[in-house]
């Protein structure tokens, strides 16, 4: 293999842990006896252009070191759409810094890029080992049991779904429901996920709505009503990239990003959240509250999952494995090998299946209504999510009337 210098970037949103994976690469690449130094982009593929260039081998250990516990993009990020028309300079870029380890933490737009560029490269008989490294906290990458950055986002919502729901409890004589609105374009394992927070048939989430399944108006007005009934009070999850039938988004959303996806989320100035607050109040004239947090759990390190940290680390220090044994064209990949106990395996998978595609929640995850999960959705999520506090209510012992 030809030795050479490694390069490094972050794409997409951020996580709690990328920077976990960031540093597990830098510390596994300046071990390599095949890499003579690591650099990292600056605002991704888009600064790399620019030769917004990281020295990362001369970072402090400590800074490096600390990245494990840093949220955010420490190299800062980018959503480029690499065209064709950049490959010639990517790859003269490439060359002029002795560039032959190429290493992109993202999702499926991400991947893409690595695919591209690592096949450019390859036609251009520029020797590039080009190697993905999962992350998304909307867990819809293809060929792997999950993504660094989920578990942690995951968490994040089951805690403010738990604590919210408490609250709306309590106050059900003021506001009759509550919405929650989850990141998850096209998949909802996001809003599945706080299935967790849930211990009680009366607790919240009552529903819990993805993009997996058409949004029915009269249905939900129908389940949202039931609820109210039984309970007193609603806690509905909803997923941001809900579509009717007819493929036009709940939010009503009509901005795209660079990639041509549709802005679901308040990102596009839209929201599921308040469309379905305004179909409550409109039907039934109750009181209640939308909550969005959008990029909010992203980056929420201090509610972080301990495995997610650790298995985040672990893909970056894969990844240089990968790059090593002569790997290319491919992607970290995490496989499970029991639920209890947590056990996984690292594997890899090509870029080519992971590329743009986005991975649904499978059909057997939700319930037979498709509002909330089924049993075996939280067999998958408990391992990942950690432990998860009990509050406790009181037990409705009134005093005696005179």
């Amino acid at each position: 293999m030809t030795k050479g210098n490694a390069l490094i970037g972050q794409s997409g949103g951020p996580t709690s842990v990328i920077n976990s994976s960031l540093a597990g690469v830098i510390e596994s690449a300046l071990k390599s006896p095949q890499i003579n130094n690591i650099y990292g982009m600056q605002f991704g593929i888009e600064g790399f252009m620019l030769e917004r260039i990281y020295d990362l081998g001369s970072q402090p250990r400590n800074v490096i070191e600390g990245l494990r516990r840093t949220p955010s993009s420490a190299l800062g990020s980018s959503r480029h759409k690499v065209r064709d028309s950049d490959l010639p300079l990517i790859l003269e870029i490439l060359k002029k810094y002795d560039i032959r380890y190429f290493f992109l933490i993202g999702g499926n737009d991400t991947m893409d890029t690595i695919h591209r560029v690592e096949a450019y490269c390859r036609s251009e008989k520029y020797d590039l080992t080009g190697i993905g490294i999962p992350k998304t906290v909307d867990n819809d990458l293809f060929g792997t049991d999950h993504t660094p950055g989920f578990a942690s986002a995951a968490r994040s919502n089951i805690l403010n779904v738990l604590q919210a729901g408490i609250l709306a409890r309590d106050m059900q004589k003021v506001d009759q429901f509550v919405v929650y609105q989850t990141i998850g374009r096209d998949a909802g394992w996001l809003a599945a996920s706080t299935a967790l927070a849930r211990k009680s048939e009366d607790e919240a989430p009552h529903l819990i709505y993805a993009p997996e399944f058409h949004f029915v108006r009269e249905k939900f007005l129908e389940d949202v009503g039931n609820c109210i009934k039984k309970y007193g009070w609603v806690s509905i999850v909803c997923g941001e990239g809900l579509k009717f039938e007819d493929g036009s988004p709940v939010s009503a959303a009509t901005a795209k990003d660079k990639f041509n996806n549709t802005e679901f989320g308040a990102m596009g100035g839209a929201s599921v959240g308040m469309s379905l607050h305004k179909m409550i109040t409109s039907e039934y004239g109750f009181r209640g509250e939308f909550q969005i947090t959008e990029s909010l759990i992203m980056c929420d390190f201090v509610r972080s999952s301990a495995i997610d940290l650790e298995e985040a680390y672990r893909c970056g220090v894969e990844a240089v494995k990968l790059a090593e044994s002569g790997e290319s064209g491919v992607m970290v990949s995490i496989r499970r090998v029991s639920n209890n106990p947590y056990r996984i395996e690292f594997g890899k998978v090509p870029l080519r299946e992971v590329a743009v595609s986005a991975k649904p929640m499978p059909l057997e995850y939700f319930n037979k209504e498709g509002n909330h999960v089924s049993d075996l959705f939280i067999e998958y999520m408990k391992p990942l999510a950690g432990d998860i506090p009990e509050f406790i209510k009181l037990e409705k012992v009134f005093a005696k009337k005179n």
